[in-house]
C-alpha cells in the first residue's frame, strides 16, 4: 500500500471520515483497525524528511491524520455533508451492480488499475440517475464513497483493497476538486 501522506492524505481522511459517519456502514470496527493499522504503519516509519518548504512531510500522529486540526474538522464536516447526499444515493444503487464490483474485487487476476477503470465506468453509468442539479464531480465524488461503503458491507473482508483502490481513484479522478472544496 501506498503510504499515506501528501496528496493521497485528504482523500484517506475524506473517506475514512465519510465511512465513519454514513448511516448503515455495517463495519465501522474494521474502519477503525485499517485506521489504528495506518497509524501503526506510520509512527514506525523513520523517514519524516524534511521538506523544500522546511516543514516536516506528513503522517498520521496519534490517531490523526497529520493534518492541521482545523483542517481536520473541515474534513469532517464536509464528509458529513457529502454521506447525507450519498444515503440519498444509496436507494439508486442497485444490488446487481453492486455485486458486479464485489467480483472485480475478488478477482485476484485482475490489477487494481483495472478495477479502478471498471469502478470509474459504473460511476459514470451510476451518473445517469442523479439529478442535473449537482455538480458532477461531487455526484461522482459521493457515488465513488457510496459504493465502498456498499461493496464492503456485502463483503467485509475486502476492506483494505476497496478502500485503498477508492483512495487512489478520488486521487487521479477528484483530487484538485476536493482540494478546492477542503479550501486548500
Amino acid at each position: 500500500m501506498e503510504q499515506i501522506n501528501g496528496p493521497l492524505q485528504m482523500e484517506h481522511a475524506l473517506l475514512f471520515s465519510f465511512l465513519e459517519v454514513s448511516s448503515d456502514c455495517k463495519f465501522k470496527e474494521q474502519l477503525h483497525s485499517l485506521q489504528s493499522q495506518q497509524i501503526m504503519l506510520c509512527q514506525g516509519s523513520d523517514d519524516d524528511e524534511l521538506q523544500t518548504d522546511g516543514n516536516r512531510s506528513g503522517h498520521f500522529r496519534n490517531g490523526d491524520v497529520g493534518l492541521a486540526p482545523t483542517n481536520e474538522e473541515v474534513i469532517r464536516i464536509i464528509a458529513a455533508q457529502l454521506a447525507e447526499i450519498g444515503d440519498q444515493f444509496d436507494r439508486e444503487i442497485q444490488e446487481r451492480v453492486v455485486n458486479g464490483l464485489v467480483q472485480h474485487f475478488l478477482n485476484e487476476n485482475l490489477s487494481n488499475e483495472e478495477i479502478t477503470r471498471h469502478m470509474s465506468r459504473v460511476v459514470g453509468e451510476l451518473m445517469q440517475a442523479i439529478p442535473s442539479d449537482m455538480e458532477q464531480e461531487k455526484a461522482m465524488l459521493v457515488l465513488a464513497m457510496v459504493l465502498t461503503k456498499k461493496i464492503v458491507n456485502t463483503v467485509p473482508f475486502l476492506l483494505r483493497r476497496v478502500f485503498d483502490t477508492t483512495v487512489n481513484y478520488m486521487n487521479r479522478q477528484f483530487h484538485n476538486y476536493i482540494v478546492d472544496m477542503l479550501g486548500e
